[in-house]
């Protein structure tokens, strides 16, 4: 009870109804994702770089997506509709990986998945900030996420049991079905949007015009988010890499589920704490702590020290993930903040595709040595980028009005 009161704490109840649906949607990714490298290698043939491929142009869709998304949702000053259509979608598309016959098909469900995600993605945190008092955003993200993740916990769990059950990776990936019907139920029946309609935000304001109001803080936070996304390769490489050192696929799984055991419980302390010390400084220790764990991610072949630095990766998501989203809210004036968080997603996206097709490429052509290498130096070149920053939009002039 103790727990859930600290969960509930200042975070509305719309914030929790999205944590659990983002709950549920993970819980059938994560059935399937930590699964999809050895069903690319083992069953359909593929290597690393189409590994690249597929997390690169799927990542790059949703991201740009999310840019559509967040201008619409402002354009009609609705987020709720997006949000169900968004989390709709994926939930049907994702357990066709069941009938994949090439990685070509893996690259059009993926594609399809994350129509869905970048459909609702800035919708939704727009409508957390919507309903959540400024003091306490970064709580109301860190439960969001926090929520999200542990569904990647029981994800994987799930999905280790029902190999030991001795069910194929196929039938796995179709069994990921049910929980998505929780998702609709729950969106459908708890999350509430405030009527924006009659503010000046449902004006219909030209929001593709309004790229100034941001103010150069914004821009410069984002510029910071891309330069860092170019060596964010996905998390694909990290079990990739675990399975090259020879983890076992059950072992794979179970890990990947006390990944996210760690990133739940560092996205509820590090929101919360960045509502009271500040985003940049937790932002720049997490991003330190992703450009270490890629240094011993290079440097290393010891399975011990792998599975240690996957689980310390797990808290640069809990200073970093939360702890963004709210400073974008903190930049971002009232009435585009669903474009906000389309600039912030776009960000990440533009340089999703790169930074995976390097990866892969560079994995593929040298090995994953100077692969994470590349990546822990574009995390300190960013982090370099990010002290520019103000803090809050009082502390940035050509901010426009909120």
């Amino acid at each position: 009870m103790r727990f859930l009161s600290y969960l509930r704490k200042g975070v509305p109840g719309t914030v929790v109804a999205l944590g659990f649906a983002s709950l549920f949607t993970d819980f059938a990714s994560e059935m399937i994702y930590p699964l999809v490298p050895a069903f690319l290698t083992d069953v359909l043939g593929a290597g690393a770089l189409a590994l690249g491929v597929i997390e690169g142009i799927a990542e790059s869709t949703a991201s740009i997506l999310k840019v559509v998304s967040g201008w619409w949702t402002d354009r009609t000053a609705r987020r709720k509709p997006f949000v169900f259509a968004g989390y709709g979608i994926a939930g049907v598309i994702r357990p066709m990986m069941a009938f994949a016959t090439t990685w070509i098909v893996v690259v059009a469900i993926r594609f399809v998945d994350r129509v869905g995600k970048g459909i609702r993605t800035a919708p939704r945190d727009a409508l957390i900030t919507d309903v959540t008092p400024p003091e306490n955003r970064g709580a109301a993200f860190g439960v969001h996420r926090s929520l999200d993740h542990f569904g990647a916990v029981i994800g994987p769990l799930a999905a280790a049991l029902l190999l030991w059950l001795g069910l194929t990776i196929r039938q796995v990936f179709f069994a990921a079905v049910i929980p998505a019907i929780a998702v609709i139920a729950i969106i459908s029946r708890f999350v509430r949007e405030p009527d924006r309609r009659q503010t000046p935000a449902a004006d219909r304001p030209p929001v593709l015009r309004r790229w100034r109001d941001f103010g150069p803080g914004f821009w410069r936070l984002m510029a910071a988010v891309f330069v860092f996304t170019l060596g964010n390769s996905a998390d694909a490489f990290l079990l990739l890499r675990l399975t090259a050192a020879g983890v076992s696929l059950v072992w794979v799984a179970v890990l990947w589920s006390l990944f996210h055991v760690v990133k739940m419980g560092a996205n509820l302390v590090g929101g919360r704490l960045s509502d009271r010390v500040g985003r940049k400084g937790l932002i720049l220790a997490g991003w330190t702590i992703y450009a270490l764990v890629y240094l011993g991610m290079a440097v290393t072949s010891d399975v011990a020290l792998l599975i240690g630095l996957l689980l310390v990766y797990g808290t640069y998501f809990g200073l970093t993930e939360p702890v963004e989203r709210a400073w974008v809210a903190d930049l971002a004036p009232a009435d585009l903040r669903g474009s906000a968080f389309g600039y912030y997603n776009a960000a990440i996206g533009i340089g999703a595709l790169p930074a995976n097709l390097a990866f892969g490429g560079i994995w593929a052509a040298f090995g994953p040595g100077p692969a994470f290498l590349t990546g822990a130096a574009l995390a300190a070149v960013a982090g370099l980028l990010l002290t520019g920053v103000p803090e809050s939009a009082e502390a940035d002039p050509g901010l426009g009005t909120r």
